[in-house]
């Protein structure tokens, strides 16, 4: 499942969950969703912090990702 059809069906439950209620399945099954959202979110930003590189000012640049090591 992709972002996208995650995001919709994180969507989808909530608002059902606003307007009726959810069942036991359709709990477990947001929460799920919701977790691997949020995995997803936060390896995302991750690589992202794993990429960027500061020049400092002797003109040295540091890449924040090998300084701090992949995790």
């Amino acid at each position: 499942m992709n972002v996208e059809q995650m995001t919709a069906r994180i969507n989808e439950l909530y608002h059902k969950s606003q307007k009726e209620g959810l069942s036991s399945e359709e709990k477990e099954e947001q929460a799920a969703l919701r977790q691997a959202y949020v995995a997803n979110v936060r390896a995302n930003l991750r690589g992202q912090l794993d990429n960027i590189s500061i020049v400092e000012k002797d003109g040295s640049v540091t890449n924040l990702g090998e300084k701090h090591g992949k995790k």
